[in-house]
């Protein structure tokens, strides 16, 4: 087959690759795994059930590659963050940053992750792509703590697991706990008011982590 007729086909696979992808990750992160329906998905974009079946394999298929590309997505953005230039704390702020700001415009992404801890993770275990999606988490974030121990601004015990954990569990706890919290404590930590003063506030906190000194033990 000549090269200018598979193009087009190839650009069009792409295409209703993509457009299956961003509608059932919408789909999953409402329904969850179990509600979610590969009819349903179908139904709501230009391609059928068979042709779902034929690029994912299945529903599992299907929800991991959503899962796989919700990862990705905000891994290709820590990777492209140019951070080197900067002194360690304000590259750790400018870290936090951009992952509260990647989770407060992607719910979807919060919602999928509390999806699969309610299925233990049984879904990404399967993943072949495990390392690439953990890696670039850290890569940043471990020369980020390599200059501040050097430069002896971090403390010498600074792990950088542990502040990706902080930054984590706060990005992820104000939009997957939102409705719940401001239900109890009358608080919307979606709030635009609040808004700027939390994205101060995670800053502050890894920065707190990574330059407090351990007192001596006796």
């Amino acid at each position: 087959m000549a090269p200018e007729t598979t193009a087009p086909r190839v650009r069009d696979a792409e295409r209703t690759r993509a457009e299956i992808m961003e509608v059932a990750t919408h789909e999953f992160a409402d329904q969850g795994y179990d509600g979610a329906r590969v009819d349903e998905i179908a139904a709501k974009t230009r391609t059928t059930k068979r042709m779902i079946y034929y690029y994912f394999g299945g529903k599992e298929g299907l929800y991991l590659a959503v899962l796989e590309g919700a990862y990705r997505h905000i891994r290709s953005l820590e990777q492209q963050l140019d951070v080197d230039h900067l002194e360690p704390v304000d590259a750790l702020r400018q870290l936090a940053e951009l992952t509260f700001d990647h989770h407060e415009s992607h719910q979807d992404f919060v919602r999928l992750v509390a999806i699969e801890n309610i299925h233990y993770a049984r879904h990404l275990q399967r993943s072949e792509s495990r390392e690439v999606l953990a890696a670039p988490a850290l890569e940043v974030l471990t020369r980020i703590v390599e200059r501040g121990r050097a430069g002896r601004i971090f403390r010498d015990d600074l792990d950088p697991l542990d502040v990706h954990m902080i930054i984590s569990a706060f990005c992820v706890f104000r939009g997957a706990n939102r409705y719940t919290f401001r239900t109890i404590f009358d608080r919307d930590l979606m709030d635009p008011a609040r808004r700027d003063d939390l994205r101060r506030m995670i800053g502050d906190l890894v920065v707190a982590h990574a330059t407090a000194r351990l007192s001596p033990r006796p």
